[in-house]
């Protein structure tokens, strides 16, 4: 089982604001498979399919960002499933708005919705695929940038970034990791 968790947090207040790219590309991936996303214990929402013959879980914790390891954990412990089967997208200001980076493992990069996983399953060795959101512009801090919502032409590159972003990770599944990046690292 492949398991792919897309960060964000939950409720109308954030729901189209930077921080929730991974819960954009989780919902996409799950209209594009017809996978249902239902609520669970774990304070997720899942939805289970079969893509390329594997079975994937998707899944959008519903804990705040800053602590969705507790939910990845949860969830992990439960299927069963080693973090080596574990897809996580987040936000990242540091890529511009448009890239996507996917690696196999390292660091949480300052970016505490990994930080809280890292922390909570002490590994590193999962897979992440960063969405860039870009730096804020002029003085505006890093908390309203990423709280805030993409305007006019940044909307529009973002959901086709979000678009990317799923064709990288139904690639992932298919041809593996490696061949995601190939294509699509940039």
């Amino acid at each position: 089982m492949i398991c792919i968790f897309g960060l964000g947090n939950p409720g109308i207040k954030y729901k189209k604001t930077r921080h929730n790219a991974g819960f954009r590309v989780i919902d996409l991936l799950a209209k594009e498979y017809g996978i249902r996303m239902r609520g669970s214990k774990f304070q997720a929402k899942i939805g289970e399919g079969r893509v390329h013959g594997k079975k994937i879980l998707l899944v959008k914790p519903q804990t705040y960002m800053n602590d969705s390891g507790w939910s990845v954990s949860a969830i992990l412990d439960y299927f069963k499933v080693p973090t080596r089967d574990m897809v996580v997208l987040v936000d990242d200001m540091d890529l511009t708005l448009g890239a996507i980076r996917i690696r196999e493992n390292g660091g949480a990069g300052g970016h505490n919705g990994l930080k809280s996983i890292i922390s909570y399953l002490k590994n590193e060795d999962f897979t992440r695929i960063r969405i860039g959101i870009g730096k804020p512009e002029g003085c505006k801090g890093a908390v309203p940038h990423v709280l805030g919502k993409f305007s006019g032409d940044e909307g529009t590159l973002a959901e086709q970034t979000f678009m990317r972003c799923a064709r990288a990770i139904d690639c992932l599944i298919g041809e593996g990791a490696a061949m995601a990046q190939s294509k699509y690292n940039g």
